[in-house]
């Protein structure tokens, strides 16, 4: 599918966009990859990176400004939607700011890929959008709920959401490999587990979506927990735990499915997809192939997860990701 397209990924200098440019241009053959971003200095360094590849764009750009959206936007295929005001905290005390990328830069996207003709665009979510309760996920609900209801005869949006990402800047790895050796790690809360995905499954994830999205669903993959406390034993086994409190807007379990999702959930081999409550019963079944509907009661959340990584298997990926 990705073959002698054009794609365009908003927030692309991230952790996300350097690795799904480099396994996009490793394992398909793009015609364009176009990277859309604020940072000029995170773009020169990520076009040195790739050796200035030539199918490989660079565009200063930001998603509150929906003219220079719709200007990059010709001649398009697919768009992943990655920007993002991601960390908790920031979003608390800068409310406006986040609601203006998270909410008013998503609805200039939706409007700039309809506008352009774009085939597909898939949004990346969060579990913090399942029931929230900080500012940042309440924004990527209200940014869900606006990709699933912009789908058109001509564009379709659909979401993934997962959760912390092994090795990207915005998890707890890289902050707790700065302290390591120096004899103590602050844990907010010994309870505390987390969802893991690795880089390389979000983007694989990413790919199946815009393979068999029909517009409008949430598709999430089975990943496993771990308890915070694991997560530093890994990192820093002779480390000590100093115990500083849960940080505002944070959950202590992560949840990507709710129970009031439940009706609308279909189970797959390795993943999850919630469909719209408003798809007529064709839609439904169109989407739903080879799905089974979950439970009435079903949560999917990070402390009763059947599949529970450890602490030599994170170990072993941090290893691969930091090999010094």
């Amino acid at each position: 599918m990705l073959t002698g397209s054009r794609i365009l990924i908003t927030g692309g200098t991230g952790s996300f966009g350097h690795k799904f440019v480099q396994m996009t241009l490793e394992s398909h053959n793009p015609e364009q990859i176009i990277i859309y971003s604020r940072d000029e200095m995170k773009q020169w360094e990520m076009a040195s990176k790739f050796n200035n590849n030539p199918k490989l764009k660079f565009i200063i750009g930001d998603i509150r400004d929906y003219q220079n959206l719709f200007k990059v936007m010709h001649g398009i295929d697919f768009v992943v939607h990655a920007a993002a005001t991601k960390i908790v905290p920031m979003a608390e005390t800068n409310p406006a700011e986040c609601i203006k990328t998270n909410v008013i830069g998503a609805m200039n996207l939706i409007d700039a890929c309809i506008n352009s003709g774009v085939k597909k665009v898939v949004s990346l979510s969060t579990d913090k959008a399942s029931n929230p309760i900080n500012l940042y996920g309440a924004s990527k609900l209200a940014s869900d709920k606006l990709f699933i209801a912009g789908n058109s005869n001509e564009t379709q949006f659909s979401i993934v959401r997962y959760g912390n990402v092994i090795g990207s800047r915005g998890s707890v790895i890289p902050f707790f490999l700065s302290l390591k050796g120096k004899g103590s790690l602050p844990i907010t809360d010994v309870r505390m587990t987390r969802f893991m995905i690795t880089l390389e499954e979000s983007i694989a994830l990413v790919w199946h979506v815009l393979s068999d999205m029909h517009g409008g669903e949430i598709y999430t993959k089975k990943i496993p927990s771990m308890l915070l406390t694991d997560i530093a034993k890994a990192i820093d086994s002779e480390a000590n735990f100093e115990i500083v409190g849960i940080r505002p807007g944070e959950k202590i379990h992560e949840q990507m499915i709710s129970v009031d999702d439940a009706p609308y959930t279909y189970e797959y081999e390795d993943y999850y997809k919630i469909i719209p409550a408003t798809y007529t019963q064709s839609q439904k079944n169109e989407s739903t192939k080879l799905g089974e509907i979950v439970d009435s009661n079903f949560i999917y959340s990070s402390e009763n997860n059947i599949d529970w990584m450890s602490i030599d298997d994170l170990e072993a990926q941090i290893k691969l990701m930091y090999p010094k």
